[in-house]
């Protein structure tokens, strides 16, 4: 959650004009190969055996990806930093490196975007916020770190929400990004821009952060895979000691997103609470049997309001978990006091990232960030010593309830993805929320547990709108985690239905 001081750069010329940067790298598709739209929506993993194998050069394959950028970004807005030329030249030069015989990275020549937040040395990274509209940072996040040295390609930057505070991506700088299910609705946030990306086929990966459930919303109302990891599991040195908020994979797949995750972790001294396993273990098989599991089906987290619409999709893929052997019944853990504890935490979290830059700029900052600011700077010592109390207290109660069951299936937002003019939820079946976050609560409070949880296409409302459901693990089992959502993807195979505006 920490920002760069207020040092700026020079801005490059050619970044406002997304379109015409990519417009001479149109091609035409080589006899035999698939054309452009094909290879774009083949998965991650599919793309990197093709490449290695030399059945497609990554040349070919960023080519077809800037030509989809070119034709709907315009209309959706997920991509809001482009470099075109950059990519394309890193794209010949890893063609270069294999055809001279050099070790390839385990995603050698794929075409990945960053989300807004993440530092991404020479590339200009704006937090969403007017006062780093022109910012280029001289570092990279470790996130971006990792994909590059593994051989991805970076081509941009994805759109968020001003500082990555709430589930609805539009800023000030960049304006909102659409659905791509239906442009009329939100793609969801923070990582909103991410989202569409994947779901266009603009990249073949792109990663997001998660703090109140910025990975799981927009991967929800997109229609892809979105997991927030274990705490530590992907090391971040821009949070520091922050438990709440986590760097993650986003990914058409769940294969992807454990070909993903795979890079992205690993022990990093940088970060003081990264955890030690090696990220190699998550590109391991993913089939397992589940004959016998025990699953916890909890449709409103414990009377959580949920719209009749999402309850509905959900209900209809019930019985797959049955039909993979799974004992499934009916509970919810003991979660009172999360929402307390979500709301003190985030406070002091609010403070120590943007107290001081709002002070220097008061009217540079969306309200609900000033609110948000604000009930940090209220709180007491006390207080915030008895948040920290009761969290521990719900993480036992969590752990103990995670004994009994493996898996917790909930949903992943309580409403379908909503009109993009609108800033936030404020009522769910005639219950009114308190402020701007109280309708995310199916995923915030899970945050506040520390357990691993990811969201994986479920369905959609007779509207055409997706729903994705959300699955959580045991403490820091990331892996078995992937595993049942993998079962799960290949029984309904929603995740297979494209946006009408990519096809």
């Amino acid at each position: 959650m920490r920002v760069p001081g207020p040092k700026t750069y020079d801005r490059r010329a050619d970044d406002t004009e997304i379109t015409s940067e990519v417009s001479r790298f149109v091609h035409r598709e080589r006899v035999g190969m698939p054309n452009s739209d094909e290879l774009c929506f083949l998965s991650a993993t599919e793309l990197v055996r093709r490449i290695t194998s030399k059945d497609v050069s990554a040349s070919e394959v960023m080519q077809a990806h800037l030509a989809r950028i070119e034709r709907l970004n315009p209309q959706l807005n997920a991509i809001v930093t482009l470099h075109a030329d950059e990519a394309m030249a890193s794209a010949r030069r890893a063609d270069e490196a294999q055809a001279h015989g050099e070790e390839l990275g385990v995603l050698h020549g794929l075409p990945v975007a960053h989300k807004d937040s993440f530092l991404t040395r020479g590339m200009r990274t704006t937090f969403g916020s007017p006062i780093f509209k022109d910012f280029v940072p001289d570092e990279s996040s470790l996130v971006v770190e990792h994909q590059q040295r593994a051989g991805a390609i970076s081509i941009g930057k994805t759109n968020m929400p001003e500082f990555a505070a709430g589930s609805q991506t539009f800023n000030e700088v960049f304006g909102a990004t659409r659905n791509p299910y239906d442009p009329s609705k939100t793609c969801g946030g923070s990582s909103g821009g991410a989202a569409v990306a994947l779901a266009c086929g603009m990249v073949a990966l792109a990663d997001g952060s998660d703090l109140g459930g910025s990975l799981r919303n927009p991967a929800n109302f997109c229609n892809v895979v979105g997991l927030r990891p274990s705490v530590g599991r992907v090391p971040d040195a821009q949070n520091g000691w922050n438990t709440l908020a986590v760097a993650g994979p986003m990914a058409r797949t769940v294969e992807d997103v454990a070909l993903f995750l795979s890079v992205l972790a690993g022990a990093d001294a940088r970060d003081p609470i990264s955890l030690p396993e090696d990220g190699a273990r998550f590109r391991a098989p993913l089939e397992r049997e589940f004959a016998g599991t025990r699953v916890a089906w909890s449709a409103d987290l414990g009377g959580l309001p949920v719209d009749p619409a999402v309850t509905a999709v959900l209900e209809s893929q019930r019985g797959v978990f049955a039909d993979i052997g799974c004992e499934v019944e009916e509970a919810t853990p003991d979660l009172r006091g999360a929402d307390a504890v979500f709301q003190t935490e985030r406070g002091v979290l609010f403070v120590n990232a943007f107290g001081d830059l709002l002070d220097r700029h008061p009217t540079s900052f969306k309200d609900t960030i000033v609110w948000n600011v604000q009930v940090g700077r209220s709180l007491t010592g006390t207080q915030v010593a008895e948040a920290e109390n009761l969290r521990a207290q719900i993480f036992l109660k969590m752990h103990a309830f995670m004994q009994k069951y493996e898996f917790l299936i909930a949903p992943v937002n309580q409403v379908p993805p909503f009109p993009v003019e609108q800033p936030y939820v404020t009522e769910i079946n005639g219950v009114k929320m308190d402020n701007y976050l109280d309708w995310m609560r199916s995923c915030s409070t899970i945050t506040v547990t520390g357990h691993p949880a990811i969201s994986v296409p479920c369905g959609f409302t007779p509207d055409g709108l997706p729903v994705g459901i959300q699955i959580i693990g045991r403490y820091r089992d990331d892996f078995g985690l992937l595993q049942f959502a993998h079962a799960f993807e290949q029984r309904t195979r929603a995740g297979e239905r494209r946006p009408p505006t990519a096809t």
